[in-house]
Formats: structure tokens, C-alpha cells, sequence
């Protein structure tokens, strides 16, 4: 009997295979999907794109015979999606399966946030109306004028290249910086609660500087700034210094210097406007306003970057806000309304400013208008019906 030898390239050019890699091709650099790794998945791709409508694809090449089968792949989806969810702080990922490899006696069933198409060859994926109304350009984008060995390397260049490209941007923002500004604003707040003492003035610097809405209100703008550099007493001062050096170190080595001094002192500002709103004639001193302006840009940064930093948002950012706003409430003299206004200041000026290689221009523009408008709204307040 003849002994047929088989290939390792008649094995890449199987119909399926070249269906799965130009598929990916699609999805990868066509539609900025990454690939993820899922432990016990086997014969099927998993494929994350956080800003699309479906935020997982998956490519399955098992073979599935019968309902039983189908319905433990259901199951088993499920559950890969729920710990996915929990990585990527997500409430809602919508998943494509896409099977290459189903009997066709297997009927879908429906689930929520969970769609499945049947595709055995190619001509399936440009005839199903489910995908292209999903994927509308996917028929003329699986065109290519290269063919067997040539496509092949083609498409397994283009991935390779998208691959490095991408770990190249996330290692730029994740590369840890010289936190020059935070170090700075370290410096200055702690020598602003230091020389008024050693040359015995410190009760006159402290009423020159600190927030007082009436006298704000008479002219003296500046201490809408000033006060977040002035601290009540030492213990006031180490425990926000700390956190600005933890918080303000991690915020500017992701966004900038330039981007975290905005993020800084526009968060001051809304810090100091909603105190003096809402706060009317007291007093208000310190930094904890523009600090949670840090909290506040790093929960929009950590949202675009869940893939990396959801379980730190999770476990650590989230609830360090909750508690420290809970303790405001229920602890005389702390200026709760402060940290609620760098909050929303921090959050809503990082919007503006957006985050590298994820935010469009259209969301800088309007979290641009949308910080303008909270100022205004803030300083109405504060200035006209404080008063």
C-alpha cells in the first residue's frame, strides 16, 4: 500500500485553517481585538475588544456532534465570561461564538449576551445575515489577492506586527516615570506647613490662605488654590502627603506630567467651588480635595486599562473612595463636599484630556464641554446662591 506523506504546509492550508487565520486577521487588525489566554479552552480562540459592541469573540474549531455537547459549551462560556467580567471590572460582555466545526442538526438556543454563529467554510461567513450586520465590511475585507503560502505569511506578519506594536504602546504607558510633580507638589505643601512655624506666623498665614467663601467672594480668588497647600496640623499633613505620593506618583508616570498637573489643579479648583457651595461660610484647608481628583482620574484611566488594572480598581481604588467618603460623613470636620468636588473635577478633566491610544477626540471634546460646565455650574453656586 502507498504511504501518502502529509505536509506541515497542507496542513496550514487546510480551507479551515486559512478561515481561522483570516478571520483573526480580521478581527485582530482590522477591528483591534486582542487575544486572550483562557486555561482549560481548547481548539477555540479567544479574541477581547473592550470598546466594541461584542467585547469577546470566540473562533471554535471543536468538533460538536449533538445538543449535550452544545449546551456544556454554552455553560462553559458562561462561566469563562462571568470570570472575565470580573477582571475587567465589566457589568456587560456581550460574546460572538462563532463555530466552524457544528453539526447542523444543532439548533441555537437563546442567550442573553451570548450569540453563536454556524460557519463551516467561508462562503458562510459572507452569507450569514447575523454577521453582516454585525460586521458589514467583513465580506471585503476576507478578500485578498495573495494565496496558499503567501497569504499565509501575510497574515501571520500582519498579527505579528500588530502584536508588537501593541505591547510597545503598553509597555510606553505602563513604564514606570520619574514622578518629577508629584514630588514637587510633596515639597511645596510640606514647606508651606513648615515655614509659617518656624518664623511664628503660622495663624496669620494660615487665615491669609485658607478657603473662606465670604472673603472669596470679596476678591481674594486665590485662595481657591492656596488652601489646598495649606494643612490643619502634622497629622493632617503626613496623611495626605503619603497619599499623594502613592496616588500622584501612579497617576503621573500613567498620563504625563503635563496632563497630571491639569488633572492636579483643576481638582483643587471643583475641590474648593463645591466646598464653598455647599459649604457656605466654613472654613476648609488641604490637599485630600485634589488627591481625590487623583482617585477620580485614575478610575476613568483604570476603565480604559481594566484589562491590566481591573482587579486593582476592584479591590483597591474603589473601596479606599467609599471608605474615606463614608468616614467624611460621619466624622465633624471633615469638608466631604471638597472630596466629592475633586472627584467629579478629577474624573470628569481626565475625560477631557483623554487617555493614550483610547479615547476619541469626540469624548476629549465633550469631556471638555461637560468640566467647563461643571466649573460654571460650581462657581454659580458657590458665588451667587451661597452667598
Amino acid at each position: 500500500m502507498e504511504e501518502k506523506v502529509i505536509t506541515l504546509s497542507d496542513e496550514i492550508l487546510d480551507s479551515k485553517n486559512m478561515l481561522v487565520m483570516k478571520l483573526l486577521h480580521y478581527f485582530i487588525i482590522d477591528k483591534k481585538y486582542n487575544p486572550i489566554i483562557i486555561q482549560g479552552a481548547d481548539n477555540e480562540i479567544w479574541l477581547e475588544n473592550l470598546d466594541e459592541d461584542y467585547k469577546v469573540i470566540r473562533i471554535v474549531t471543536e468538533k460538536i456532534m449533538n445538543d449535550e455537547q452544545y449546551k456544556f459549551d454554552v455553560f462553559k462560556t458562561k462561566r469563562i465570561i462571568k470570570k472575565i467580567k470580573k477582571k475587567t471590572f465589566s457589568f456587560n460582555v456581550k460574546t460572538l461564538s462563532i463555530f466552524l466545526n457544528l453539526d447542523k442538526s444543532i439548533v441555537f438556543e437563546e442567550n442573553k449576551n451570548l450569540s453563536s454563529v454556524r460557519a463551516e467554510k467561508e462562503a458562510d461567513i459572507k452569507k450569514n445575515k447575523f454577521i453582516k450586520d454585525s460586521f458589514p465590511d467583513i465580506k471585503d475585507k476576507l478578500k485578498y489577492t495573495e494565496e496558499g503560502m503567501e497569504l499565509f505569511a501575510k497574515i501571520t506578519s500582519d498579527i505579528n506586527e500588530h502584536n508588537i506594536e501593541d505591547s510597545e504602546k503598553a509597555e510606553n504607558i505602563f513604564k514606570p516615570k520619574y514622578p518629577l510633580i508629584t514630588y514637587i507638589l510633596v515639597v511645596l505643601n510640606v514647606l508651606l506647613y513648615v515655614f509659617p512655624i518656624i518664623y511664628g506666623n503660622q495663624l496669620n498665614f494660615f487665615s491669609k490662605f485658607c478657603l473662606y467663601g465670604p472673603y472669596v467672594r470679596n476678591g481674594e480668588y486665590y485662595r481657591i488654590i492656596t488652601a489646598s497647600f495649606m494643612h490643619a496640623n502634622i497629622i493632617h499633613l503626613i496623611c495626605n502627603m503619603y497619599a499623594l505620593f502613592i496616588l500622584g506618583s501612579q497617576l503621573e508616570s500613567f498620563i504625563g506630567k503635563f496632563k497630571f498637573t491639569i488633572v492636579y489643579f483643576f481638582s483643587a479648583i471643583t475641590a474648593s467651588l463645591m466646598s464653598m457651595a455647599f459649604l457656605k461660610d466654613g472654613i476648609s484647608v488641604g490637599a485630600s480635595g485634589a488627591i481625590f481628583g487623583i482617585m477620580g482620574a485614575l478610575l476613568y484611566f483604570g476603565f480604559h486599562y481594566r484589562v491590566y488594572l481591573g482587579n486593582v480598581i476592584k479591590t483597591n481604588l474603589i473601596p479606599v473612595i467609599l471608605v474615606n467618603l463614608s468616614f467624611g460623613f460621619l466624622i465633624d470636620g471633615v469638608d466631604n463636599f471638597a472630596h466629592i468636588g475633586g472627584l467629579i473635577g478629577g474624573l470628569l478633566i481626565n475625560i477631557g484630556l483623554g487617555v493614550k491610544y483610547k479615547t476619541s477626540t469626540f469624548e476629549r471634546v465633550n469631556g471638555l464641554i461637560v468640566s467647563a460646565l461643571f466649573v460654571l455650574f460650581l462657581g454659580y453656586v458657590a458665588f451667587v446662591l451661597a452667598k
